[in-house]
């Protein structure tokens, strides 16, 4: 078994500890370019050695490809100590044709089509499993019910039908043992707080919404999740990647060029980490687990140097005085809780 240097963290009142660094699969599916399959395991392989012990997929990434990779990763591995994430919310259907926008570059010639009910939910979680190639989940995610998948005018159509549909499928699985934590993986805040108050649920998977450059969770859901023990798995600490590249020429936000007051803002974050000396990926990094609702980065990989650059970047270390002079000059707010 692997002895890890990772910090582990609760996910809530779950009692599951997953390393303070997970692994995002969505890469994995093809996202933006066809991965060699080698170096795909191999990279899954490199976090799973490196101690990080949870791994969190979905059929939407690749239209399967991504939980196939992971499987082979884990069945080479031989490690037992580690949480599987998955989602439901699509069920792939093999002879349909790949005909649906999902906008994955490669992956496999399978259709998915959304279905939030129960037998959906129940369909697409034995699809999982099989293409992961295990016998058990412990984390079951809601995928996508957002405005930003679904468009303001289907989202309360989308809604219902996920409680009504897969959380009650889940919760069942979680009653009888079979599932360990459930919970919803979107892009809005404001749909994990709408969850977070309609039902029971043990971990939230957001993306983007809490960054160095910005918190629109801190205000409402964030204390939500802490009075309710909803564990928090963060991913796009990077903003879709300006946070780690800087204000350059094709920097991206939110999955798009970055506009201009943006590029203006995370120069000035920029400039506060440089006169510290500490690159701007570090703080971007670290600083999201200064909250105590904060369980676990899911950060994706597509190569084993990239997994030992996070490792590098999260432990390395980060004087008290920047997060102070981000706040100093407006970059962060007074009452935003930081690392140390």
């Amino acid at each position: 078994m692997t002895v890890s240097t990772l910090p582990s963290r609760p996910l809530g009142r779950s009692g599951l500890m997953p390393s303070a660094l997970g692994f995002g699969g969505a890469p994995l599916g093809d996202l933006y370019a066809h991965l060699d399959e080698a170096t795909a395991i191999a990279t899954v392989e490199a976090a799973l050695a490196a101690g990080v012990s949870l791994m969190d997929t979905s059929p939407l990434y690749g239209h399967g490809l991504s939980e196939h990779r992971i499987g082979a990763a884990l069945r080479r591995s031989g490690r037992k100590d580690v949480l599987i994430s998955t989602k439901v919310g699509r069920v792939a259907e093999p002879f349909a044709g790949r005909g649906d926008g999902s906008g994955y570059l490669g992956g496999l010639p399978h259709g998915l089509r959304f279905d939030y009910s129960y037998d959906g939910a129940m369909r697409s979680l034995e699809q999982s499993a099989l293409r992961l190639g295990v016998d058990h989940l412990d984390i079951v995610l809601i995928h996508d019910v957002d405005i930003w998948t679904h468009g303001a005018a289907q989202i309360e159509t989308r809604f219902a039908e996920a409680m009504d549909g897969a959380y009650r499928a889940l919760d069942g699985l979680r009653s009888a043992g079979a599932v360990k934590a459930i919970g919803v993986g979107v892009n809005e805040a404001e749909m994990c707080e709408r969850f977070a108050r309609a039902g029971d649920f043990d971990a939230m998977l957001l993306a983007g919404r809490y960054s160095l450059l910005e918190q629109p969770a801190l205000a409402s859901f964030m204390p939500l999740a802490l009075e309710k023990g909803i564990g928090l798995m963060l991913g796009g600490v990077f903003n879709s990647g300006i946070l780690a590249t800087g204000p350059v020429l094709a920097a991206r936000y939110n999955y798009r060029p970055a506009p201009p007051e943006i590029l203006a803002r995370v120069a000035e974050i920029e400039a506060v980490c440089a006169r510290h000396g500490v690159p701007l990926r570090r703080a971007a990094l670290q600083f999201p687990l200064g909250h105590p609702a904060v369980s676990s980065l899911v950060m994706g990989a597509v190569k084993p140097a990239e997994v030992a650059d996070q490792l590098t970047e999260l432990s390395a270390p980060i004087p008290a005085a920047l997060w102070a002079e981000l706040k100093a000059r407006g970059l962060l707010g007074a009452d935003v809780p930081v690392p140390g």
